[in-house]
């Protein structure tokens, strides 16, 4: 039965709308979810993925803080993959190709059985609010519902439409309906709406392609997951594997043919599109240079035949879309099972929200998803995780939850957000991380994890034995570093292996591990470690990274330092920047929009440059900087 009040109500069932219902359930707050389709939660409309290059890191972080997208993950993969071995740890992160029929089932069934947790088939079609806070939310089905906070988490469904061609459509992803109304009384509450667009490419039946003119692409990954607490993988030779494949000359003369046919070069499209991940044709008029481009073959589950086309997003129409799919090696007898489409739909901008994803203008109203600007499962889930918390929070009224920029990918997330604004749907990079060496793979529970256990989202038992870990890598990198070994010992058994010249003098074993290729795992087996310092096959990799980039990260730690040193200094809320002497013009704009907090935000605003900076904090320590 539905009550008419609720402490938290959250708009939309995406990855986003999952985490912060489940955030605010678990904290033991009355939820309220909302969703159109309950079949549809967690659904996913475009590639069946979980991770990638630095969204893997997110999912590890969401786990570390007690969230639950990394626990599904591992249970409902095809297959696992660590991508950038070759490169340093500070951009290896899982990618995981879920299925797409199963992943959504478990947190269905997941949320189900949640505690403080109730579901609601239905539309939210307006808000209630007062001159400056959200009071709840009115639906389709005339129900009229209170709340102490509300969050927002409509992903890609808000005034949707569907673009195929010169065909225009209302609609939602995955052929589902769109959400309408709530965008206009959100126009009406004076906050910002952006117009974004994003694209989803073909299905194609998997028995109607030749895989034999694809390079085989298999997982390498099974010993590890997302989630710190699983222990039970897929065995790679067990997992389903992808194929590689290119366009064709054929393919690019067919676009090029056809290119005014499409929705985005036909002048359909108002929306932005992401950057990162263009439309095949976007692609071919951008870098026309290039005469091929890579395509992946990827199984979307057990359970079905449908097999996705990645990189080959369009929004020509579905005749073009025929010729261009049987232009492709492998698929010249292919049958589309879905066609390809783009889809527009409303966001906020993201400069009108504070450090806790709430909208500066409405108290307790919060957003998270793809409503904020984003891009992506992953940075979905983040920002629900944090949007949950800190709605309980707010409710508590105690200070919010705010992760800084060399504590997780999420904190980068929401800074950039909400400090530069997008006008298209921001991704997440490794490139956007200024400490993404602290922010690593393997460290995220080292990260995050007290702060999980601090709101009530990581139990008594997980958090006991994180501390033990934590304790063991401590003594262990200590046992290392105060134990010498040379010429007798069996560890020059281990060196000889990797090429490396027997022992003269006594070396530390902390100084052996330094060296290239030498890895804890196999260094313990020549040496004798107190058996009480014991570490699993996740906390091993830990310390042989720790030990291994020692001084790298000790530069990086020296940076956050300086940039904590700028945060330390605050700045008033409602300030008016019009009003200082000795700021460029575009930093008055720009402050006044988004009302920095601390110096350290303020600086890393476009269009205020570090003159401007110099300019504050010489007002700050006259005392010139007062709210208004």
């Amino acid at each position: 039965m539905i009550k008419d009040q609720y402490d938290v109500i959250v708009v939309g069932g995406g990855h986003a709308g999952v985490e912060a219902c489940l955030a605010s359930a678990k904290r033991g707050f009355d939820t309220l979810l909302i969703t159109l389709n309950f079949k549809m939660v967690s659904n996913m409309p475009c590639n069946p993925s979980i991770g990638g290059s630095a969204k893997g890191i997110v999912v590890r972080e969401i786990d570390a803080l007690g969230g639950y997208m990394g626990k599904a993950a591992d249970k409902e993969y095809l297959q696992m993959k660590m991508l950038n071995t070759k490169k340093g740890p500070g951009v290896q992160c899982l990618r995981a190709q879920a299925d797409k029929k199963r992943y959504p089932h478990n947190v269905q069934e997941h949320l189900k059985e949640t505690p403080n947790l109730d579901i609601l088939e239905d539309m939210v079609t307006s808000l209630i609010y007062n001159e400056n806070i959200c009071l709840g939310v009115k639906t389709l089905q005339n129900l009229t519902i209170f709340s102490k906070a509300t969050i927002l988490a409509t992903g890609t469904y808000m005034d949707s439409e569907i673009l195929v061609g010169h065909e225009k459509h209302k609609g939602g992803p995955d052929g589902e309906k769109g959400s309408y109304g709530l965008s206009d009384c959100l126009k009406k509450m004076g906050i910002k709406i952006i117009r974004l667009k994003t694209g989803t490419p073909q299905r194609i039946a998997k028995e109607s392609i030749d895989f034999s003119k694809g390079a085989i692409q298999c997982g390498n990954v099974d010993d590890e997951g997302f989630s710190y607490e699983d222990t039970e993988f897929i065995p790679v030779n067990e997992q389903i594997p992808c194929y590689l494949i290119y366009t064709t000359p054929e393919t690019h003369k067919i676009i090029k043919e056809h290119l005014l046919d499409s929705a985005m070069y036909g002048g359909m499209v108002k929306g932005v599109g992401p950057r990162y991940c263009p439309s095949i044709e976007d692609k071919i008029v951008r870098f026309s240079d290039k005469p091929r481009h890579q395509l992946f073959l990827e199984p979307e589950s057990y359970d079905t035949n449908s097999i996705y086309l990645q990189g080959f997003s369009t929004s020509m129409p579905k005749d073009v879309q025929e010729m261009m799919v049987h232009s492709l090696p492998g698929l010249e007898n292919a049958k589309i099972l879905k066609y390809a489409y783009a889809i527009e739909y409303d966001a906020l901008d993201p400069t009108q929200f504070d450090t806790s994803l709430m909208v500066k203008k409405y108290k307790g109203l919060f957003t998270a998803g793809q409503i904020c600007g984003t891009s992506g499962y992953e940075e979905a889930a983040g920002l629900g995780l944090m949007a949950g918390i800190n709605a309980t929070l707010y409710i508590e009224n105690k200070p919010p939850f705010i992760l800084g920029r060399d504590e997780a990918y999420i904190g980068v997330m929401i800074d950039d957000l909400i400090t530069k604004g997008t006008n298209e749907p921001y991704r997440l990079l490794s490139s956007r991380a200024e400490y993404r060496l602290l922010l690593r793979h393997d460290n995220a529970d080292l990260r995050l994890t007290n702060y999980g256990y601090k709101y009530g989202l990581i139990s008594q038992e997980r958090y006991e034995k994180f501390l033990k870990k934590r304790k063991n890598i401590e003594l262990l990198e200590a046992f290392l570093e105060n134990n010498y070994v040379g010429k007798t010992s069996s560890v020059n058994e281990y060196l000889n292996e990797l090429g490396y010249e027997s022992l003269t003098n006594g070396v530390s074993l902390k100084d052996i591990l330094k060296r290239n290729n030498v890895e804890y795992s196999r260094l313990k087996n020549y040496i004798e470690v107190p058996k009480e310092y014991e570490l699993d096959y996740l906390g091993e990799k830990e310390l042989s990274i720790m030990v291994k980039y020692e001084g790298y990260i000790e530069n990086e730690i020296e940076e956050a330092k300086k940039m904590k040193k700028l945060e330390s200094i605050k700045l008033p809320i409602n300030f008016d920047y019009e009003k200082l002497d000795g700021l460029a013009l575009e930093a008055r704009q720009k402050l006044n929009v988004i009302k920095p907090i601390n110096i350290g935000q303020a600086s890393r605003i476009s269009g205020v440059n570090p003159s401007d900076i110099n300019a504050l904090i010489l007002h700050i320590k006259k005392g010139d900087l007062k709210n208004a």
